[in-house]
């Protein structure tokens, strides 16, 4: 599928906002755009930021109220008379809480449903372990039909979302609660599957996703300063995986990190270490939560204790280079 390559002084952030910021901006624009578009929410509409569509298109939004398994059942529905449905909740309660519904009803028909799932990952923060969800990836990937999206920030975000409603099949997009580095091009055409090349290098190659690419270029620029010369993929769809800019990009380096806000477990390091098994095995370290659950705290206090901070991208780094 190859690589878009952003140039390194570029990439700059001027502010901070939300992803799920984006996703709410892109369902807005989106409600413009396409009148088949509505949208769905289990009682949480504001925190999804879908308040805007709702009260701009009120005939084509739904509060099913707590009732996830029921709102998965509608939108499956909703998708036979045409429509394209975008289901609103917790990534918790968008995945674990709903597993047979999606599985049954949308994957397994390949129904066109748009799965919105904000709050993901450990940077919910203080609402602790029940609703921070690091398992959603690996449940949602290993559905057949469904596509995968992590966006980094609230411009890829906002350009997701709009593209998703052009794919014609399940997706599952992913998104978080904090504010963070608003980074990527404004109003950039958003292409599933197609990974972003952000920085050039050939010591190492660094995959990274969701709120830890932001985090991968800031460690790329100090490991600069050691002179170790690290690339920098955003892998923002997990699956389909663009397995070409992978491939290439560790045949040139010899050796992976893979970075993000999930279980070791069936995250994106489980989806890079099996395409470079089944390619060209070279070493790999995976930055990712280690079969363990979160718990109460901000979201950076949680990162650094989880391990999933910039020092930790720069010290995997270190290590993988000794194992080429």
């Amino acid at each position: 599928m190859g690589t878009t390559t952003i140039i390194p002084d570029k990439i700059t952030s001027t502010e901070n906002k939300s992803t799920r910021a984006g996703f709410g901006s892109g369902l807005l624009q989106l409600g413009r755009l396409n009148p088949n578009v509505v949208g769905l929410t289990a009682d949480l509409g504001g925190s999804l930021q879908m308040n805007a569509f709702r009260k701009e298109h009120p005939k084509r939004f739904f509060q099913v109220g707590v009732a996830e398994a029921n709102m998965m059942g509608i939108a499956a529905g909703l998708t036979i008379e045409g429509k394209i449905p975008f289901t609103g909740t917790f990534a918790n309660f968008s995945t674990g809480r709903v597993y047979d519904q999606i599985r049954q009803s949308i994957a397994y028909s390949d129904k066109n449903v748009k799965i919105c799932a904000s709050h993901a990952g450990l940077t919910l923060g203080e609402d602790g372990a029940t609703h921070q969800i690091l398992e959603d990836i690996g449940l949602m990937k290993m559905l057949p039909n469904m596509v995968v999206i992590n966006p980094c920030d609230y411009n890829q975000t906002k350009a997701a979302t709009i593209s998703i409603a052009n794919h014609l099949g399940p997706v599952y997009l992913r998104f978080g609660r904090p504010n963070v580095p608003n980074f990527t091009e404004k109003d950039v055409t958003f292409e599933i599957g197609k990974a972003l090349h952000l920085i050039e290098g050939s010591d190492v190659s660094i995959f990274a996703t969701g709120h830890l690419v932001w985090k991968a270029i800031q460690a790329a620029g100090i490991l600069s300063k050691e002179g170790i010369n690290a690339e920098v993929i955003n892998i923002h769809t997990i699956k389909p995986l663009d397995t070409e800019a992978v491939l290439a990009s560790v045949d040139k380096t010899g050796c992976a990190v893979t970075a993000e806000e999930h279980q070791r477990n069936g995250g994106l390091g489980d989806s890079i270490a099996q395409c470079l098994a089944l390619n060209i095995p070279k070493p790999i370290e995976m930055v990712a939560v280690n079969d363990t659950f979160g718990e109460s705290g901000t979201p950076d206090q949680l990162m650094k204790k989880y391990c999933l901070d910039i020092p930790d991208i720069v010290d995997a780094t270190k290590r993988v280079i000794t194992r080429k």
